[in-house]
């Protein structure tokens, strides 16, 4: 961090099993940067809070930043991880995060879309592309590694870095899209199209 500017960190460590505190977190901050580590556990940490964190911040204009986990749980429906959809493998089984089937949790909805990680070294589109397809999430990006997509208050992302920005949205024309915007937390199995865009640095969606 200090590296990437003039600051200075302060840690806030949550054990496994614990909670996030944002009142004693956010005391005296600039921003808040959550890390990578086990997406799940990350969730849970973060569940208690899961609508004062980002009512706080926005009250006391404090940006957040996330990568890996900490950009997976920044969704309203937080991607944390499994490699299989109803027993069929759509990712590599080492990207599971310890769950097998793909598994959708409530988030911190600081975007308006759901977030895969590490795309295009992990090969997790794939898992995103089966959460859509079965209306676990509305839509949804999954961002490679070296990357970043900047979010503004209007919902507008920018992607900047080495890498590219994937969103993945129902096909055009399919009811199921209507149907998963009115009820992005159930899971009924669809089996729609889907319709993936890439955007390289300098891209917006």
């Amino acid at each position: 961090m200090r590296a990437a500017g003039d600051c200075v960190p302060v840690p806030l460590l949550v054990p496994v099993g614990g909670r996030f505190d944002p009142g004693t977190a956010l005391a005296g901050v600039d921003g808040l940067l959550v890390c990578g580590g086990l997406t799940p556990a990350y969730q849970e940490a973060f569940a208690d809070c899961l609508d004062r964190l980002p009512r706080m911040l926005a009250e006391r204009r404090v940006p957040y930043a996330g990568f890996s986990a900490g950009a997976a749980v920044a969704a309203r429906d937080a991607v944390v991880g499994g490699w299989l959809s109803d027993g069929v493998a759509v990712c590599p089984e080492d990207t599971a995060e310890d769950l097998a089937e793909v598994e959708v949790r409530p988030g911190l909805g600081l975007v308006p879309f759901g977030v895969d990680v590490h795309a295009a070294q992990w090969g997790t589109l794939a898992r995103l592309v089966a959460a859509v397809a079965d209306g676990r999430i509305p839509w949804g990006a999954a961002v490679d590694e070296n990357t970043v997509v900047e979010v503004d208050q209007e919902g507008r992302a920018r992607v900047a870095g080495l890498g590219r920005a994937h969103t993945v949205r129902p096909a055009p024309g399919d009811r199921s899209d209507e149907l998963a915007c009115h009820e992005p937390r159930s899971h009924t199995p669809t089996g729609v199209g889907v319709l993936v865009r890439s955007y390289p640095a300098g891209g917006c969606f």
